[in-house]
């Protein structure tokens, strides 16, 4: 009987969790200061909403109090407050901690008396009027006044805005919301560039631990430009924070940002967010969801061949809560109609799992690789501290800032675990690596286009060169220019015994991006090397992406612009897989003693889900 209880209990639970528009997640709009002081009118409030929640079905909204100096006063967040909640949509509250954002996102100093006082101001007026807020990118410093100079003194940039941060998170926020609201929760919402946060103040290692939740944004827009941000990152930075500390990982954050490139590589940043198990997505921000007009142009040129995301499917009206038919307008409908798709399916995937890598605390080196590496089919997994439970761990240029990484893999070789090493860490600590294999990798460089029976790249290709003892180590995938018929060759992966394991080196590209003009060949070879802890690989081109989970289920998904055809690699148990979406069944092309191989077809910027 108790059972029977603890089950109604747990289903109730759940059910009250994820008791809005959708299965599995909740959609929220984050609205900035400027938007929420214009509710004061209420005729505005209403028809602007009007247009939003036409579109996309919303379960809650988060009021900004501050931004850019302006301060939203009491009455207007009561006023808009009350409008919501009067409509069953739940409310929260928000903090963008900038001084000028048009000036490269001026940041308050946190050394000067002043700001502090505005800074604990801000904070105590938003605790005032919500039992939850979130502060938005900007809890960090840029600021480089007189103060912050002389408080820093001899200490590096980053360990001084890093404990200066973490003091200031304590006592400027987090202690004074309290009183003012015991019943306060306060979310650190961190920015996708997260390689790069202790240069700010960001502290992942303390951090997650001090705020009552994180918040992870996946924006990643336009990889060719500003940040550079590969598509696969808004995957897995979601990944990486709940790592941080699980069951903190509140969800993720999407602008328009990219929806210049077509309103596929909008809906992309959406279900990528959800396909890591994000519980909560936050659409940025109000005004886009009114100002970024659907336009011809959002019409990518792959329309038409049955795309995960549907442009014309899409334009179709809406049936309004008041039976209206409504044309869509906006962004806001785009993103409707991906969260509907996704719906579908999403609450059928367990646990993502991945090949593990290890990124120490406040690291550096290989900035963003592992998104590159997530873009050529390999499932990413980040962790803050060395895996102790894999078969393969990867480990890159990030892991020489751990000063015991030495023991930690041999404890991994000796134990009959495999290491994957990139170029850059054997650069990095080649003495360390020597107790394993004497392997280098020097200053030298070599252009290749020839892996041999691999294949060919369709450019040149600038590689480091990895040089190793004859017979201590061995090629198992190597370039040239050209390799067949040429004079030279350079190893691409390299492999060195230990005891009884086998250490791998994994030459990277001086251009990460040259990674997807790597021959299938090479890429396969990858996969087969570091995928030893997973049930499923895949064979594919560069661009294609597996997102994995403990519970039989599966997506693989194309970035690229034209059809391509791939293999799912399964162990030999598997008879057949089974589509999510639509039921369809796939059957193995070939019998294995070890493994069956399963063709598929994937269209342009599209997914498929599969059960096996």
């Amino acid at each position: 009987m108790k059972r029977i209880y603890y089950l109604l209990s747990a289903l109730l639970i759940s059910s009250s969790i994820f008791a809005g528009n959708y299965r599995s997640f909740k959609v929220s709009v984050y609205t900035r200061a400027y938007e929420v002081e214009k509710m004061k009118d209420l005729a505005w409030l209403d028809s602007t909403w009007n247009i939003i929640s036409q579109q996309v079905k919303v379960d809650k909204i988060y009021l900004e109090t501050h931004r850019d100096l302006l301060i939203v006063p009491d009455e207007t967040l009561e006023q808009a407050k009350k409008y919501f909640l009067d409509r069953g949509i739940e409310v929260g509250g928000g903090i963008t901690y900038t001084i000028n954002e048009a000036n490269n996102f001026e940041t308050f100093c946190y050394s000067d008396p002043e700001h502090r006082k505005m800074v604990q101001e801000i904070a105590e007026h938003t605790a005032r009027h919500f039992d939850d807020f979130i502060l938005d990118d900007f809890f960090f410093t840029s600021c480089k006044s007189d103060i912050e100079i002389k408080a820093k003194g001899s200490q590096s940039w980053s360990d001084y805005r890093t404990k200066l941060m973490t003091e200031a998170g304590q006592t400027l926020v987090l202690k004074p919301a309290k009183k003012v609201n015991p019943n306060v929760k306060v979310i650190i919402k961190y920015p996708n560039w997260y390689d790069h946060f202790q240069g700010l103040g960001f502290d992942l290692k303390n951090g997650p631990r001090l705020f009552d939740g994180v918040w992870t944004g996946t924006e990643t827009r336009d990889p060719g430009n500003a940040q550079h941000l590969q598509n696969y990152l808004s995957y897995n930075v979601v990944r990486y924070y709940e790592n941080l500390r699980p069951g903190h990982n509140g969800g993720g954050w999407v602008d328009a940002g990219g929806s210049e490139l077509g309103m596929d590589r909008y809906a992309e940043q959406l279900w990528l967010t959800m396909f890591a198990k994000a519980p909560e997505m936050i659409l940025f921000a109000y005004n886009q969801l009114l100002d970024v007009k659907i336009k011809p142009e959002h019409r990518t040129p792959w329309q038409g061949q049955g795309t995960s995301f549907n442009y014309d499917e899409m334009m179709k009206p809406v049936r309004s809560a008041a039976g209206q038919q409504v044309q869509p307008t906006t962004i806001a409908r785009a993103a409707g109609v991906t969260f509907e798709q996704i719906d579908k399916f999403v609450h059928k995937l367990g646990k993502p799992i991945g090949i593990k890598s290890y990124k120490p605390y406040h690291s550096l080196g290989d900035d963003f690789l592992p998104n590159y590496l997530g873009m050529i089919g390999l499932p990413m997994d980040m962790y803050p501290e060395f895996p102790t439970d894999q078969q393969v761990v990867l480990l890159t240029e990030q892991a020489k800032y751990d000063p015991v990484l030495l023991p930690k893999m041999k404890a991994q070789l000796q134990k009959g675990g495999d290491i994957v090493i990139t170029s850059n860490l054997l650069k990095a600590i080649p003495e360390q690596i020597a107790e394993i294999a004497e392997l280098r990798c020097s200053d030298l460089k070599a252009l290749v286009n020839d892996f041999g029976s691999l294949g060919k790249s369709g450019r040149d290709l600038l590689i480091p060169q990895v040089r190793y003892q004859t017979n201590d180590a061995w090629e198992l995938a190597s370039a040239g220019r050209p390799l067949k018929g040429g004079v030279s060759g350079y190893p691409m992966l390299l492999r060195a015994l230990y005891s009884k394991g086998s250490l791998y080196v994994i030459t990277i590209p001086d251009d990460m991006g040259s990674l997807y003009d790597l021959p299938e060949g090479v890429l396969n070879i990858f996969r087969r090397v570091m995928s030893q802890d997973l049930p499923v690989r895949i064979e594919a081109p560069s661009k294609v992406s597996l997102f994995l989970y403990d519970n039989g289920t599966f997506i693989v998904e194309s970035f690229n612009d034209e059809p391509v055809t791939i293999r799912v690699i399964t162990d030999e148990g598997i008879k057949q897989l089974t589509d999510i979406v639509d039921d369809s069944v796939v059957v193995p092309v070939s019998e294995e003693t070890s493994s069956k191989r399963f063709r598929l077809t994937l269209m342009p910027h599209s997914y498929r889900v599969f059960k096996y």
